[in-house]
């Protein structure tokens, strides 16, 4: 990542993250007569990093997601956690995400970095879990929400300050976060339909060693991501 504290993004060969400030989400006690959530499962041991990454010379065409809607479920060492992405509102984003899981290039892969105060989100997608991979290639901005506002299990890109600098980098947002709109923002290209309870299980465990930015203490990688277009 090579970001600054609070700063979602990455080094210069990778993509990045945020600055802001987050707004907190209100919560309702749970009454006798509320569903209870299952609690995650535990997690398995995180494989060994790739001992090679995929790289690509060029990012798909957007017209292959483009007015579509997919579900992607990420199979990870916690459980699956099931996306919906939003083909009409970020189609070049949706397209590469879709090529990247097709092509394998998460395997194995950890979520190499935790934010717990002020932004709140998990971010994944460098094989090399240093925060600085990318698949090759990098683009622009798409549907990045002009007040900042990003709502828990929402689903965007990590950049660098390089406004075309998305490639395979994303995260999710666990708590209602505010980040600074000033930069330009960042891609919103799906949510999460399942899987909060994983993410607010990472969350929980909090940050290797402290702190409030970081790689999760409890470990979490992902094993593949499959993904399908969702028929009307």
């Amino acid at each position: 990542m090579g970001a600054a504290l609070l700063s979602l993004s990455v080094t210069s060969c990778g993509e990045e993250s945020a600055s802001g400030t987050s707004t907190a989400s209100s919560s309702v006690a749970a009454t006798s007569s509320a569903p209870v959530t299952p609690a995650a499962a535990p997690c398995s041991k995180p494989p060994a990093l790739p001992s090679s990454v995929p790289t690509f010379s060029a990012a798909p065409d957007k017209a292959d997601a483009a007015g579509k809607t997919f579900v992607a479920t990420v199979h990870t060492t916690c459980g699956d956690i099931v996306l919906e992405l939003d083909g009409a509102k970020a189609p070049q984003t949706v397209a590469s995400f879709r090529q990247l899981a097709e092509k394998a290039y998460w395997k194995d892969s950890p979520c190499h970095r935790l934010t717990t105060d002020g932004i709140y989100v998990l971010q994944c997608g460098d094989p090399t879990g240093s925060g600085s991979g990318n698949p090759g290639y990098g683009y622009g901005i798409e549907n990045a929400p002009a007040d900042g506002a990003y709502p828990a299990g929402s689903l965007a890109m990590a950049r660098t300050q390089d406004p075309n600098s998305n490639g395979g980098q994303f995260f999710v947002v666990y708590e209602d976060s505010t980040i600074d709109p000033s930069t330009g923002g960042y891609s919103i290209f799906g949510h999460v339909t399942k899987g909060m309870d994983i993410l607010a299980k990472i969350a929980k465990a909090g940050v290797s060693g402290g702190g409030a930015d970081g790689p999760p203490a409890q470990p979490i990688s992902i094993l593949s991501v499959a993904v399908t277009e969702k028929k009307a």
